[in-house]
């Protein structure tokens, strides 16, 4: 049997409505700043994740060049070209200089 308290138990069920609602509220202002710190981890997470392929891609191609330095006569040949201004013998070499000022700017 229940008994009809009026205003009383709709008062306590407000009550009982708003303290939940507090609590709930207190819960999540408690564990915001745990979320944003977690937020900012995982964008860091990323931007490493990003720079760890820049590098991963990096090392490819050095290690690229170091097999073909190791392995190829030609590169060598070429870089000592390039690089110490070798030439072969009867070989003529011309350099050509660049002027700073004529460069234009990227």
């Amino acid at each position: 049997m229940k008994a009809d308290l009026g205003i009383w138990s709709k008062l306590t069920q407000a009550v009982i409505a708003l303290v939940v609602v507090a609590i709930l509220i207190l819960i999540g202002l408690t564990y915001l700043p745990e979320i944003q710190k977690n937020e900012r981890f995982r964008q860091e997470i990323q931007r490493l994740d990003s720079e760890l392929q820049k590098q991963e891609a990096i090392s490819k191609q050095l290690r690229a060049d170091i097999d073909a330095l190791r392995d190829d006569p030609a590169t060598v040949a070429r870089l000592a070209r390039e690089k110490l201004r070798y030439a072969k013998t009867d070989e003529t070499v011309i350099l050509f200089e660049t002027n700073a000022a004529t460069i234009p700017a990227h």
